[in-house]
Protein backbone atom coordinates (compact mmCIF):
# COMPACT_ATOMS: atom_id res chain seq x y z
CA UNK A 1 0.00 0.00 0.00
CA UNK A 2 3.11 2.71 0.80
CA UNK A 3 4.30 1.68 -2.38
CA UNK A 4 0.99 2.07 -4.31
CA UNK A 5 1.18 5.68 -2.71
CA UNK A 6 4.08 6.60 -3.48
CA UNK A 7 3.69 5.43 -6.55
CA UNK A 8 0.92 7.69 -6.89
CA UNK A 9 2.54 10.74 -6.03
CA UNK A 10 5.37 10.69 -7.80
CA UNK A 11 3.10 10.44 -11.37
CA UNK A 12 1.14 13.47 -9.91
CA UNK A 13 4.17 15.12 -9.50
CA UNK A 14 5.97 13.76 -12.81
CA UNK A 15 2.33 14.96 -14.73
CA UNK A 16 2.26 18.52 -12.95
CA UNK A 17 6.19 19.48 -13.95
CA UNK A 18 5.51 17.69 -17.86
CA UNK A 19 1.98 20.14 -18.04
CA UNK A 20 3.84 23.43 -16.81
CA UNK A 21 6.33 22.53 -19.05
CA UNK A 22 4.30 21.85 -21.61
CA UNK A 23 2.90 25.26 -20.94
CA UNK A 24 6.15 26.57 -20.93
CA UNK A 25 7.05 25.43 -24.19
CA UNK A 26 3.88 26.55 -25.59
CA UNK A 27 4.89 30.38 -24.48
CA UNK A 28 8.03 30.06 -25.71
CA UNK A 29 6.61 29.04 -29.34
CA UNK A 30 4.82 32.42 -29.35
CA UNK A 31 7.18 35.40 -28.58
CA UNK A 32 6.57 37.76 -31.14
CA UNK A 33 8.16 40.53 -32.35
CA UNK A 34 5.44 42.83 -32.59
CA UNK A 35 2.68 42.16 -29.98
CA UNK A 36 -0.55 43.69 -30.78
CA UNK A 37 -1.30 46.46 -28.38
CA UNK A 38 -3.50 49.49 -27.28
CA UNK A 39 -0.48 51.55 -28.10
CA UNK A 40 -0.59 50.16 -31.31
CA UNK A 41 -3.67 51.08 -32.26
CA UNK A 42 -3.35 54.76 -31.14
CA UNK A 43 -0.84 54.90 -33.50
CA UNK A 44 -2.68 53.31 -36.47
CA UNK A 45 -5.53 55.68 -35.84
CA UNK A 46 -3.53 58.57 -35.31
CA UNK A 47 -1.86 58.20 -39.36
CA UNK A 48 -5.30 58.07 -40.33
CA UNK A 49 -6.41 60.89 -38.66
CA UNK A 50 -3.15 62.78 -39.84
CA UNK A 51 -3.90 61.51 -43.42
CA UNK A 52 -7.41 62.88 -43.03
CA UNK A 53 -9.16 59.25 -44.32
CA UNK A 54 -12.71 58.28 -43.91
CA UNK A 55 -13.69 54.93 -41.67
CA UNK A 56 -15.56 53.59 -44.36
CA UNK A 57 -19.14 52.90 -43.30
CA UNK A 58 -21.11 50.70 -45.67
CA UNK A 59 -20.86 49.16 -49.22
CA UNK A 60 -21.95 52.25 -51.04
CA UNK A 61 -19.15 54.39 -49.26
CA UNK A 62 -16.69 51.41 -50.09
CA UNK A 63 -18.07 51.29 -53.96
CA UNK A 64 -17.67 54.78 -54.02
CA UNK A 65 -13.92 55.07 -53.18
CA UNK A 66 -13.23 52.38 -55.43
CA UNK A 67 -15.16 54.19 -58.78
CA UNK A 68 -13.14 57.52 -57.97
CA UNK A 69 -9.61 55.47 -57.36
CA UNK A 70 -9.33 56.12 -53.78
CA UNK A 71 -8.97 52.27 -53.36
CA UNK A 72 -7.00 50.07 -55.68
CA UNK A 73 -7.43 46.16 -55.94
CA UNK A 74 -4.61 43.86 -55.22
CA UNK A 75 -3.91 41.58 -58.09
CA UNK A 76 -2.91 38.54 -57.15
CA UNK A 77 0.26 37.40 -59.37
CA UNK A 78 3.77 35.36 -59.44
CA UNK A 79 4.86 36.42 -55.85
CA UNK A 80 0.94 37.33 -54.59
CA UNK A 81 -1.78 34.99 -54.08
CA UNK A 82 -4.89 36.13 -51.79
CA UNK A 83 -7.11 33.87 -49.66
CA UNK A 84 -10.08 32.07 -51.75
CA UNK A 85 -12.63 32.77 -48.97
CA UNK A 86 -11.94 36.90 -49.08
CA UNK A 87 -14.44 38.46 -50.54
CA UNK A 88 -14.27 39.76 -53.76
CA UNK A 89 -15.41 43.13 -53.09
CA UNK A 90 -12.89 43.39 -50.14
CA UNK A 91 -9.73 42.61 -52.32
CA UNK A 92 -8.75 46.41 -51.90
CA UNK A 93 -6.69 49.14 -50.26
CA UNK A 94 -5.07 52.63 -50.73
CA UNK A 95 -2.28 52.77 -53.49
CA UNK A 96 0.45 53.15 -51.17
CA UNK A 97 -0.77 50.10 -49.09
CA UNK A 98 -0.66 48.18 -52.37
CA UNK A 99 2.62 49.84 -53.44
CA UNK A 100 3.99 47.89 -49.74
CA UNK A 101 2.21 44.81 -50.78
CA UNK A 102 3.46 44.33 -54.46
CA UNK A 103 7.37 45.37 -52.53
CA UNK A 104 7.63 42.74 -49.76
CA UNK A 105 5.57 40.09 -51.83
CA UNK A 106 8.03 40.31 -54.38
CA UNK A 107 11.19 40.41 -51.67
CA UNK A 108 10.04 37.20 -49.95
CA UNK A 109 9.29 35.70 -53.38
CA UNK A 110 12.89 36.19 -54.49
CA UNK A 111 14.32 35.00 -50.99
CA UNK A 112 12.33 31.93 -51.05
CA UNK A 113 10.59 31.54 -54.18
CA UNK A 114 7.34 31.29 -52.12
CA UNK A 115 4.28 33.23 -51.96
CA UNK A 116 2.95 35.78 -49.97
CA UNK A 117 -1.08 35.29 -48.92
CA UNK A 118 -3.25 38.36 -48.46
CA UNK A 119 -6.29 37.25 -45.96
CA UNK A 120 -7.98 40.48 -45.09
CA UNK A 121 -7.53 44.12 -46.66
CA UNK A 122 -10.19 47.03 -46.31
CA UNK A 123 -13.67 46.39 -44.47
CA UNK A 124 -16.77 48.21 -44.16
CA UNK A 125 -17.83 49.69 -40.20
CA UNK A 126 -20.60 46.97 -40.80
CA UNK A 127 -17.90 44.17 -41.33
CA UNK A 128 -15.75 44.66 -38.54
CA UNK A 129 -19.05 45.45 -36.27
CA UNK A 130 -20.01 41.90 -37.58
CA UNK A 131 -16.79 40.33 -37.00
CA UNK A 132 -16.22 41.80 -33.43
CA UNK A 133 -19.52 40.26 -32.29
CA UNK A 134 -17.95 36.69 -33.45
CA UNK A 135 -14.02 37.78 -32.03
CA UNK A 136 -13.77 39.74 -29.21
CA UNK A 137 -10.28 40.16 -29.72
CA UNK A 138 -10.85 41.84 -32.94
CA UNK A 139 -10.86 45.88 -32.91
CA UNK A 140 -13.38 48.21 -32.34
CA UNK A 141 -14.93 49.66 -34.58
CA UNK A 142 -15.00 53.30 -33.76
CA UNK A 143 -12.89 55.62 -31.31
CA UNK A 144 -9.52 55.74 -31.00
CA UNK A 145 -8.54 51.84 -31.43
CA UNK A 146 -10.53 51.47 -34.10
CA UNK A 147 -9.56 49.01 -36.85
CA UNK A 148 -7.21 50.33 -39.37
CA UNK A 149 -8.43 47.89 -42.07
CA UNK A 150 -11.65 50.16 -41.92
CA UNK A 151 -9.47 53.60 -43.73
CA UNK A 152 -8.72 50.65 -46.22
CA UNK A 153 -4.13 51.06 -45.27
CA UNK A 154 -3.71 47.93 -43.75
CA UNK A 155 -3.97 44.25 -44.53
CA UNK A 156 -3.43 41.08 -42.86
CA UNK A 157 -0.13 38.96 -44.62
CA UNK A 158 -0.45 35.17 -43.46
CA UNK A 159 2.03 33.84 -40.82
CA UNK A 160 0.77 30.66 -40.67
CA UNK A 161 3.10 27.82 -42.53
CA UNK A 162 6.08 29.60 -42.67
CA UNK A 163 9.15 28.55 -41.28
CA UNK A 164 11.12 29.87 -38.69
CA UNK A 165 13.44 31.25 -40.87
CA UNK A 166 10.46 33.11 -43.16
CA UNK A 167 9.16 34.42 -39.76
CA UNK A 168 12.56 35.89 -39.22
CA UNK A 169 13.12 38.14 -42.36
CA UNK A 170 9.16 38.99 -42.37
CA UNK A 171 9.74 40.52 -38.63
CA UNK A 172 13.39 42.04 -39.87
CA UNK A 173 11.92 43.30 -43.00
CA UNK A 174 9.09 45.15 -41.09
CA UNK A 175 11.83 45.70 -38.06
CA UNK A 176 13.40 48.16 -40.86
CA UNK A 177 10.49 49.79 -41.98
CA UNK A 178 8.64 50.31 -38.60
CA UNK A 179 11.92 51.88 -37.65
CA UNK A 180 11.36 54.29 -40.89
CA UNK A 181 8.24 54.91 -39.56
CA UNK A 182 6.39 53.58 -42.83
CA UNK A 183 4.43 50.69 -41.06
CA UNK A 184 2.99 49.29 -37.81
CA UNK A 185 2.69 45.65 -37.58
CA UNK A 186 1.54 43.67 -34.99
CA UNK A 187 1.98 39.77 -35.11
CA UNK A 188 -1.81 38.22 -34.43
CA UNK A 189 -1.70 34.55 -32.91
CA UNK A 190 -5.49 33.98 -32.77
CA UNK A 191 -5.48 34.31 -36.85
CA UNK A 192 -1.73 33.54 -37.19
CA UNK A 193 -1.01 36.54 -39.47
CA UNK A 194 0.96 40.07 -39.69
CA UNK A 195 -1.15 42.66 -39.11
CA UNK A 196 0.25 45.58 -41.62
CA UNK A 197 -1.29 49.19 -41.15
CA UNK A 198 1.16 50.81 -44.05
CA UNK A 199 1.60 54.69 -43.68
CA UNK A 200 1.07 57.64 -46.41
CA UNK A 201 4.64 58.30 -46.13
CA UNK A 202 5.94 54.63 -47.89
CA UNK A 203 5.20 56.68 -51.68
CA UNK A 204 7.59 59.49 -50.60
CA UNK A 205 10.22 56.89 -49.31
CA UNK A 206 9.82 54.30 -52.18
CA UNK A 207 10.29 57.35 -54.72
CA UNK A 208 14.06 57.90 -53.49
CA UNK A 209 14.97 54.09 -53.51
CA UNK A 210 16.81 52.41 -56.01
CA UNK A 211 14.95 49.30 -57.75
CA UNK A 212 17.47 46.67 -57.39
CA UNK A 213 16.27 42.93 -58.29
CA UNK A 214 17.12 40.54 -55.44
CA UNK A 215 19.57 37.02 -56.04
CA UNK A 216 17.09 34.09 -54.87
CA UNK A 217 19.22 31.54 -52.78
CA UNK A 218 21.39 28.90 -53.86
CA UNK A 219 19.95 25.54 -53.25
CA UNK A 220 23.29 24.07 -52.89
CA UNK A 221 24.42 27.09 -50.41
CA UNK A 222 23.79 26.81 -46.90
CA UNK A 223 21.34 28.93 -45.26
CA UNK A 224 22.13 31.67 -42.63
CA UNK A 225 20.29 31.48 -39.24
CA UNK A 226 19.10 35.32 -39.84
CA UNK A 227 19.01 36.13 -43.56
CA UNK A 228 19.79 39.81 -43.98
CA UNK A 229 17.03 41.71 -44.75
CA UNK A 230 16.09 42.86 -48.71
CA UNK A 231 14.04 44.89 -49.90
CA UNK A 232 12.76 44.59 -54.00
CA UNK A 233 10.65 47.32 -55.44
CA UNK A 234 7.47 46.30 -57.79
CA UNK A 235 7.81 43.56 -59.60
CA UNK A 236 11.41 43.78 -60.11
CA UNK A 237 12.79 40.25 -61.66
CA UNK A 238 14.51 38.38 -59.81
CA UNK A 239 18.31 37.27 -61.60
Amino acid sequence: MVCLGMSGNAFAVHHAVVHRAHRHFRWLRWNPMFHPSHESLLIQNAEIDRLNLPRIQDETELEALKADGSLVPIIPGQSLRIEPSLDPSRRYCRPWTLNFVNDISQAYYNRFHQQIQVNSAVRTVKVQRKLRRHNRNAAPWEGDTASSHLAGVTVDLQRRGMTKQQIVWMEHYLFYMKALGLVEPEEERRHWCFHIMVSGHYDEWRDTQTIVPMERPDPNKPEPEAPATEVALGNAAAQ
